[in-house]
């Protein structure tokens, strides 16, 4: 937990009511979110017992196992899954296109992307373990022979694992849990293993009237009230949900069978609905947010990664393999890494409580233009180019080295660097030469707005999110000293016998 964030848990734990960790909203929100609540049976890993499933907060499509130890009916849980899914994933695919460029120079490349791609909520970190597992133990199911499955199957799996992998990456928005946006967003005044219950959550961020987040999270914290987010059942339930199972294997006949199987059905739903109505609860506070400016541009990266993977779909459909080869998760940990750099660097410039956690990280600082110098010239390799320099006085020291690259968010195209650091008893007075930016002038005068004017209150930060990232080679270009290209992964008979408990 960082300083600031500790600090707005204290806050909450005093007014009784969450407090911002942020401005703007950091996440995309799709006009119609595909919203996934699932139950697993109690004492197995992704043995599938229900799920709630839609886009549509007021007609929720109930998916149940009425024997869940049935490998039969497993699949065909999947299979319904799969039927309310895949054509949600197909809408967005049918959308229309838009055209980009890729590269520059010779190497420039003309691509298209779709203007949609799908998202899937759930209520917690478990529900992407849950996505994740589901994708694992039916991506690689086989269509033909003793044990074939529907094709609807590996192709639900191969989506689910593809959604999983893409929620490992900072910023992307493909797969979410509500809990997980809910907490980025606000502070709560309790810990966060408790952020991690949905309804204890909102309760801290929106308190019923004439209550405290604390005293609303401890009846939510009720399971009659507010049954397990998923996709674990409450152990009281699960008492229950044995004796009508037993019941259903004990019926002597298909009329008494089905009876007993409609009460588990309606048994299940009522577990699932009130976790439903707070993942569409959560979305509606999220979308009262003004949305940061990098948000657009990071889902823009995801449907071009949608685009991607649908198209490797239509041209090789192989399923992703059991486990990634050395290369490719050397390659994969890489742009992880970039992305979280990315990620932490464009909230920064897009909201100041953010860019707070640096300015106390001693990476930016903040002050008012107390003077500039529009006629300054340095030697250049030719000639004298034109270095403008903005002199800014902050209230508190200024940690940031002399010589270091710096960016101001209100002029994110324009790069700086630190010229000199004076320090004094009420702060600090920084000197900034401005290195570009000046809308195409290449000597005095600027045109309006270019450089900043004396008075103004500017921010400049040493992060940022237009870093390059590390080039690794191609798979293609592997060297020897490191095995070489890796083989392309082909699935084999013993990939499909994953066990599925």
């Amino acid at each position: 937990m960082s300083a600031l964030a500790a600090v707005a848990s204290l806050r909450a734990t005093e007014t009784g009511r969450a407090e911002r960790l942020t401005t703007v909203r950091h996440a995309h929100l799709d006009e119609r979110p595909f919203v996934l609540i699932p139950l697993t049976l109690a004492g197995e890993a992704c043995a599938p017992l229900a799920a709630l499933a839609g886009t549509d907060p007021q007609r929720p499509v109930l998916l149940t196992v009425r024997q869940p130890r049935d490998r039969a009916e497993r699949f065909r849980f999947v299979e319904r899954l799969a039927a309310l899914l895949l054509p949600y994933i197909e809408e967005c695919r049918t959308a229309e296109t838009e055209t980009y460029t890729v590269g520059r120079g010779a190497d420039k490349e003309e691509r298209r992307r779709f203007l949609r791609a799908p998202q899937l909520l759930v209520p917690s970190g478990e529900g992407i373990a849950y996505v994740r597992l589901l994708g694992r133990l039916t991506r690689l199911r086989a269509v033909e022979g003793p044990y074939a499955v529907d094709l609807s199957v590996p192709a639900l799996g191969k989506w689910l694992t593809w959604f999983a992998d893409r929620a490992e990456f900072p910023g992307s928005c493909l797969l979410q849990a509500m809990t997980r946006l809910l907490s980025s967003h606000w502070a709560t005044g309790q810990s966060p293993a408790e952020d991690s219950h949905l309804a204890s959550l909102l309760a801290w961020i929106a308190p019923p009237d004439g209550q405290t987040g604390a005293q609303a999270a401890r009846e939510a914290e009720e399971p009659l009230r507010f049954p397990p987010a998923g996709p674990a059942t409450d152990p009281v339930f699960d008492r229950t949900l044995h004796d009508l199972m037993s019941r259903y294997d004990e019926a002597g006949d298909d009329r008494g069978r089905e009876a007993v199987g409609r009460q588990i059905d309606r048994e299940l739903r009522g577990q699932m609905l009130p976790t439903w109505e707070l993942v569409w609860r959560g979305v509606d506070l999220l979308r009262e947010l003004p949305v940061g400016a990098h948000v657009a541009e990071r889902w823009t990266y995801d449907r071009r990664q949608f685009t991607e993977y649908a198209t490797y779909l239509d041209n090789d459909g192989r399923p992703q393999a059991r486990r990634d080869h050395a290369v490719g998760a050397a390659r994969r940990l890489a742009r992880m890494e970039e992305a979280m750099a990315r990620y932490d660097a464009e909230r920064a410039f897009d909201d100041p409580l953010v860019m707070a956690e640096y300015e106390l990280a001693g990476e930016a600082f903040t002050g008012v233009v107390t003077a500039r110098d529009e006629d300054r010239f340095v030697p250049g390799a030719r000639a004298p180019v034109w270095r403008p320099t903005i002199t800014v006085r902050s209230e508190l020291p200024v940690r940031v080295a002399p010589r270091t690259k710096v960016k101001c968010p209100s002029r994110p195209g324009q790069p700086a660097e630190i010229v000199e650091v004076v320090p004094d008893s009420d702060g600090s007075t920084v000197t900034i030469q401005l290195n570009g930016g000046f809308n195409r002038a290449r000597k005095p005068p600027a045109l309006p707005g270019a450089l900043a004017e004396v008075g103004e209150t500017v921010t400049y930060t040493s992060v940022d999110p237009k870093a390059m990232p590390s080039v690794l080679p191609s798979e293609e270009d592997t060297p020897w000293t490191h095995g070489g290209p890796p083989e392309p992964y082909e699935p084999t008979d013993e990939d499909a016998e994953e066990t599925w408990e």
